[in-house]
């Protein structure tokens, strides 16, 4: 029994409140973008009303305001993952954009014909095409941690996958598509120990449990706001402060230099040299108070509640004929991804929308988990916290409606 006031908590979320074809919406699209508290929503609309001015450049109190709560969300960010100093964490549009910053600012540079860079088989596609796209520029060859058929990560030749020429290995936190959680800080660990540098992608991972990335002792670490209850078009990297000093900047423009003249530029100190021109000044200011909202719940109270639903579905699931779960790790964060015999899951989608019941269908940016079990798409419930056991009995009644209608 969850410790929280889910029907108080519920109250902080405006967009649950409604109705879909006449039905409460059950909203179970989480793993795809969550919703946002209002606490979270007054400080995006608090900052334009009140402080909305550019940062780091006017003498003026609302420039200074806004350059305060700006650089307040990064510290609030460098908390919550546990970062050594305010000068590791990045803003940026999102997981997507910190991969690709990694991949052509950190590794491109060193790369040659004949290197090798370490993905999963679990990752999502942010964190694969821009590791292909790598290799394409500089002939170096990408390689893959195979997966078991629960949906795990087979770890069994890791340490041969992991050569002398492996210059990244880039792995997933938690699957998009499955909801597996990897043992990162182990995989980690071999990695660090032939000197190879890591990248997690941690884009499902943040939304769902306490994340530190001193513990895990990876080089970079990713993540996306929109995942976590903070507005769309904001994210962060971490990286650590000696190789983001040593990295050319990703981009070129206002605000990452100290002097422009024709001849040479300078760029400007750590954290400012990554983050060119205008930043998402109230995206970054909403993930700071979607970070408060979730301290103010409780890491450890939204890893059980989630916890106990994605049980309790699993379990309602496993007992109805006709409906197989894909992903059975034992170990898996909140995401359900299921199959019902003889129905599309574009189809599945479709049904559910008619009784108000939200889940996303296809390959969620993941082919190649839907090629390795030979199918083309999967339904797909994720929970977060404000979820609740009465949606969890939504979901099976849809279910069951889907299966009368095409038995």
């Amino acid at each position: 029994m969850s410790v929280l006031n889910i029907n108080a908590i519920r109250d902080d979320f405006p967009i649950l409140h409604q109705q879909i074809n006449g039905q409460p919406l059950v909203y179970l699209d989480n793993a795809a973008t969550s919703q946002k508290p209002k606490q979270v929503i007054d400080a995006v609309s608090d900052f334009y009303q009140q402080d909305n001015a550019n940062i780091h450049r006017g003498v003026h109190q609302l420039s200074q305001r806004a350059t305060d709560a700006y650089e307040g969300a990064r510290d609030k960010v460098r908390q919550f993952l546990n970062a050594a100093s305010d000068k590791e964490i990045i803003f940026t549009r999102g997981a997507t954009e910190a991969v690709n910053l990694v991949a052509q600012s950190f590794l491109r540079p060193k790369l040659q014909a004949g290197d090798e860079i370490l993905i999963s088989y679990l990752e999502h596609h942010a964190n694969i095409v821009p590791w292909q796209m790598l290799c394409e520029q500089t002939g170096a060859k990408l390689n893959v941690i195979p997966m078991t058929q629960s949906g795990e990560l087979d770890l069994s030749d890791l340490d041969n996958l992991l050569t002398s020429r492996t210059k990244m290995l880039a792995i997933g936190h938690v699957s998009n598509a499955l909801g597996t959680i990897n043992p990162v800080k182990a995989i980690t660990a071999k990695a660090r120990a032939k000197a190879i540098p890591v990248l997690i992608d941690g884009a499902q991972a943040v939304p769902h449990m306490a994340v530190d990335v001193t513990d895990i002792d990876c080089d970079f670490y990713v993540l996306s706001g929109h995942k976590m209850f903070a507005p769309t078009g904001i994210g962060a990297l971490y990286g650590r402060e000696t190789l983001l000093a040593a990295m050319p900047p990703y981009q070129g423009g206002g605000d990452m230099i100290l002097s422009v003249s024709f001849e040479q530029t300078i760029y400007n100190e750590l954290p400012y040299k990554f983050e060119a021109g205008t930043p998402h000044i109230a995206g970054a200011i909403g993930l700071g108070a979607a970070i408060e909202y979730m301290w103010s719940i409780g890491l450890d109270n939204i890893a059980a509640q989630e916890h106990h639903l994605l049980q309790l579905a699993t379990d309602k699931i496993r007992a109805l004929p006709g409906v197989e779960i894909i992903g059975t790790s034992a170990n898996k964060a909140a995401v359900l991804s299921f199959m019902i015999e003889g129905v599309h899951p574009h189809d599945v989608g479709t049904i559910f929308d008619q009784d108000g019941v939200a889940i996303r269908t296809g390959h969620h940016c993941a082919q190649p988990v839907m090629a390795f079990y030979d199918i083309p798409a999967t339904a797909r419930a994720s929970f977060a916290f404000y979820n609740n056991e009465a949606e969890v009995e939504a979901l099976i009644r849809a279910i069951l409606k889907t299966q009368e209608l095409f038995s």
